[in-house]
């Protein structure tokens, strides 16, 4: 039998102890996110329809999207046991230059339609957390205000080619004389994907209100607010547009551009040069022939062709084949810091984040985009620790196997 009694005050007030309401509802909300999942249901609650599909969306059947995220859900560890992992190093040289994590900030087009803050929130986290920050050519801040929000950190600049080669060089002229370090040339965008969620949306620069943008917008007082009392939205690259998002880019993009227009790009940039958005090994190669710095594997996050390899299943081979010569990164689906983790010791160098900073944006803006950084460092620490490594040069294939789920017919 149980022997029952009466509980001692004493007993129950250890017990009792209650936890001091965090009054500021942003902090509030933030502290319950413990994941980049969570951060994105965040954001979803707190941004209207258009601008979060935007974010959230990707090409046709976005089936790009989902083969890359799975593709880091279908891996498999091996850690090592016994080992002293009493202190971890994620810092590395990435491009010649030091980086605190093994990832930085991918370039986001109209970042401010997303949160206010947009790219100044973006670079001020970059910087505090001593990672890089890209700017998009299609970016809602200046060249100048980036560098004047990230003054001593590392600040790249990505450039889409357009049919107007005099205004494409003067962004870069103006990058060159900020002090950014590296230009992103990015090569998958010939033409706009066929993005069906900002079609179906509306979704266009400025957005256009219709009774279906007043009720989603009720419950989202705070982003209509901050959009309407602060300044216009402006980029970049161009000061205004009427019209939607795809129209834009179909505007500006040159499908004509080839490797020799890369090439005389290379010639005039005094920085490092990645070219952004390689997807297959026979163009890594073509690229490290030419002498750039570094490759980005990148399906620009399913959001142009639907179907496109997977950048994660590509890397051991193209690491393989031109590691050696060219920095490789790789960007698409990464939704943790174990996904960062597998790509390190598959042979990436860098990683870079691109939703899950605009997660972060959304759902708190310059602290929500620490939390990503937070989230995602203390992830990236947590993964080394477990497999018993102790800097990222000590990842290696070993540590990873990717399981298969698609694999090629046989012919």
């Amino acid at each position: 039998m149980v022997q029952r009694r009466f509980p001692n005050p004493r007993d129950l007030a250890p017990l009792m102890q209650f936890k001091k309401p965090t009054l500021n509802a942003k902090k509030r909300r933030l502290n319950k996110a413990f994941t980049i999942e969570d951060l994105r249901t965040i954001a979803q609650h707190r941004t209207p329809k258009a601008a979060f599909d935007y974010t959230e969306g990707a090409a046709e059947a976005e089936i790009s999207l989902a083969r890359a995220r799975q593709a880091f859900e279908d891996i498999e560890f091996h850690p090592s046991i016994l080992r002293d992992v009493s202190k971890v190093d994620t810092s590395s040289v990435v491009l010649g230059a030091p980086v605190s994590l093994p990832f930085g900030i991918a370039p986001t087009g109209f970042t401010r339609m997303m949160q206010t803050e947009g790219e100044i929130a973006g670079a001020g986290a970059a910087a505090a957390a001593g990672i890089p920050f890209a700017l998009s050519t299609m970016g809602t801040a200046s060249i100048e205000d980036v560098k004047a929000a990230n003054p001593d950190g590392r600040n790249w600049f990505q450039l889409y080619m357009w049919k107007d080669r005099e205004r494409s060089m003067a962004l870069v002229e103006r990058a060159a004389k900020a002090g950014f370090d590296t230009l992103l040339v990015t090569v998958d965008v010939p033409v706009a994907g066929a993005r069906l969620r900002d079609k179906r949306n509306g979704f266009s620069i400025p957005p256009q209100l219709s009774i279906g943008t007043v009720i989603n917008a009720l419950p989202r007082p705070e982003w209509w607010i901050n959009f309407l009392t602060t300044e216009p939205l402006a980029f970049a690259s161009l000061s205004r547009w009427s019209g939607t998002v795809g129209e834009l880019l179909d505007t500006m993009f040159d499908p004509t551009v080839t490797y020799e227009d890369l090439a005389w790009i290379k010639a005039q940039w005094p920085g490092k040069l990645v070219v952004k958005g390689v997807q297959t090994v026979d163009d890594a190669k073509k690229l490290t022939a030419l002498g750039v710095d570094g490759i980005t594997l990148s399906n620009h996050g399913g959001r142009q062709l639907d179907r496109a390899p997977i950048p994660f299943h590509l890397l051991p081979e193209v690491v393989r084949e031109v590691g050696k010569d060219t920095e490789v990164h790789v960007d698409t689906g990464i939704m943790s810091g174990a996904d960062i983790v597998a790509s390190i010791a598959l042979g990436a160098k860098f990683t870079m984040i691109g939703r899950a900073y605009l997660y972060g944006l959304m759902a708190g803006g310059r602290e929500g985009v620490d939390k990503t950084i937070s989230i995602l460092g203390e992830q990236v620490e947590r993964t080394m620790r477990l497999l018993g490594v102790t800097e990222l040069a000590e990842l290696q294939t070993k540590h990873v196997t990717q399981l298969e789920r698609l694999t090629p017919r046989k012919k």
